[in-house]
């Protein structure tokens, strides 16, 4: 694992930096939080790559009822702790422990003395014997070469024996109990079985009664303890909220169909303003604020502030009633007047030029560690939701890399994962022409790094976008790995000079373009120093910057930098 690597002050053109302390703009969260059956669906999501998995079980532990919701509809919770508490108070005062701790040590001596270990395992018997460890037992076991004859029958008897020993000291331990009847080393285990049963069937109910999630209550083991009838209305009210959490999730866009659970358009918007929320809830409380503040210059929107009148001014913005006005004041009302200079009022206006951005995002085997991939969905969510609500004029393309580039719907990133790795060769130099109609996608190792063909594609798809504006977020996590030559695809690893030119030139091709590349260069178990220099060239090539981050950061500083250098451009 490579080192940090080092922090340099924020300078422009291309130098390596790292974000030491968030520098958010003003901003507040956009919207309240949604309910949590939404972002726990999407994390299953962004995870596995789909909802095959997401259970009902997950849906209860994800929704949050008001107790009071459930309030009277069923059995009351208090009245069955209350059953249950009285039930084991009954079995506290009846039973003691002390004899049976005995006869349960005399059961071990017992199981032990009658057995003789051959001279090679004597040591380790009698050390197991000594110190009561049913782990060496266990291990000793399983050095016994004949577990059939009369010394490995018995090292399975004696194991059984201690480990009855083990059980009823953790009950002697565990409950304080009065009584004065006896109890067999049978009906002790059985009592202890007893006893967690009913705690863990109490601290459901008490668990319910603050969340109101009914689901977690073993119906079927609490029906050992109290009456049927409370069982059957329990289980109706378990029922009821059952349909109260799917009318929830349905409400929130998480629908259910024959195969599962599916998210709607409805759901995928929540979520997004959900992250947004996070992502800005971390501003710090003096900064918060809503607006960017106007810029005053030529611009398409009028603002209704009104200023005299300079040279180079476009009339098309001159306040027509006010500049009368004024006219009509200097000549003392006469309408024969001419309009001078001095009277003409001009209207401010707010520039809003329009950003055109691709975001690259790696799925190349390597982003499977740490759940890197995972980050970079979310940042990709999260700067869609944001160019949605606070920039609609902007544009916005995510880019799936790995062996090949793919323009990718945003509806679609949530299901993208990082690609199976099919060859584990320390080295690896294939070549294969795409232009042959016998070699398809499927037929070449997927999970290598293209950055060549990401730029590319990033290239032509901001070509088309009217806007000066324009730029690259490339977030990877390391060197390029393969690329294109015409038709020719490289597969080169260790990655290799010819790959590392082949990216260099496509990066040259979009600084031509006015296109910037910001790297996001996230941590690697396989990250060195050379992974760092190229990606310094890489964005120096176009005058843009790197920034190391990873893990749950990554999607906020993204943001929080995108939205700063818009305001960059429109200064």
């Amino acid at each position: 694992m490579s080192s940090d690597p080092p922090r340099t002050t924020n300078t422009p053109g291309g130098v390596v930096h790292t974000y030491q302390r968030y520098d958010p703009v003003r901003f507040p969260p956009p919207t309240a939080p949604p309910g949590s059956a939404v972002d726990s669906a999407f994390d299953h999501m962004l995870t596995y790559g789909s909802m095959r998995g997401f259970t009902e079980q997950q849906l209860a532990e994800a929704i949050h009822l008001d107790p009071s919701q459930i309030k009277g509809l069923g059995p009351s919770l208090e009245s069955l702790i209350a059953k249950l508490e009285e039930r084991k108070r009954r079995i506290l005062e009846t039973y003691e422990t002390k004899r049976v701790l005995a006869s349960a040590g005399r059961a071990v001596a017992e199981a032990g003395a009658g057995l003789h270990p051959p001279e090679r395992l004597q040591r380790a018997f009698d050390r197991a014997i000594r110190e009561e460890q049913l782990h060496d037992l266990e291990r000793l076991w399983s050095r016994v070469r004949d577990p059939n004859s009369p010394f490995g029958v018995g090292l399975l008897h004696l194991a059984e024996r201690m480990g009855e020993k083990y059980e009823i000291e953790a009950l002697a331990s565990k409950y304080d109990f009065t009584g004065r009847k006896r109890l067999s080393i049978d009906e002790a285990i059985e009592v202890k079985e007893t006893l967690e049963s009913i705690d863990r069937l109490l601290e459901q109910l008490r668990e319910a009664m603050k969340t109101a999630q009914l689901a977690i209550i073993d119906l079927d083991a609490l029906s050992e303890y109290v009456e049927g009838q409370d069982v059957d209305d329990l289980r109706g009210l378990q029922q009821q909220v059952e349909e109260i959490m799917r009318d929830l999730a349905e409400r929130q866009g998480l629908e259910r169909g024959k195969e599962g659970f599916r998210l709607t358009p409805k759901a995928f918007k929540m979520f997004q303003n959900h992250l947004l929320s996070t992502i800005f809830a971390d501003l710090e409380a003096g900064r918060r604020g809503r607006h960017d503040g106007p810029i005053v210059g030529e611009g398409a929107v009028e603002m209704p502030q009104t200023r005299p009148y300079e040279f180079g001014d476009s009339v098309v913005h001159m306040d027509i009633p006010q500049s009368v006005t004024n006219m009509l004041i200097r000549e003392g009302g006469a309408m024969s007047g001419q309009l001078r200079p001095d009277d003409i009022e001009i209207h401010d206006t707010r520039n809003t030029p329009k950003c055109a951005t691709a975001v690259i995002i790696d799925m190349s085997g390597s982003m499977r560690y740490g759940g890197q991939y995972i980050h970079a969905k979310r940042m990709a969510l999260g700067l869609h939701g944001l160019i949605r609500s606070e920039y609609p004029g902007d544009f916005l393309q995510v880019i799936e890399m790995a062996t090949f580039a793919k323009a990718q719907r945003i509806t679609d990133v949530p299901a993208l994962m990082p690609k199976p790795v099919t060859i584990y060769d320390p080295v690896v130099r294939l070549r294969a022409d795409m232009s042959d109609p016998e070699i398809s996608e499927s037929d070449v190792p997927p999970h290598f790094t293209n950055i060549q063909h990401a730029l590319l594609i990033a290239r032509r798809v901001l070509a088309a976008q009217d806007t000066p504006n324009r730029q690259i977020v490339l977030i990877t996590d390391g060197l390029p790995t393969a690329h294109f030559e015409e038709e020719q695809l490289y597969l080169l690893y260790p990655p290799h000079q010819r790959t590392e030119e082949a990216t260099m030139r496509e990066a040259h091709a979009c600084g031509r373009d006015s296109i910037t590349i910001n790297l996001f260069l996230v941590p690697s178990w396989s990250q060195t120093q050379e992974d760092v220099q190229f990606a310094h060239r890489l964005a120096e090539s176009t005058k843009g910057r790197v920034i190391f981050t990873g893990g749950d950061d990554l999607d906020r500083f993204v943001v929080w930098d995108y939205v700063a250098q818009r305001r960059r451009i429109i200064g």
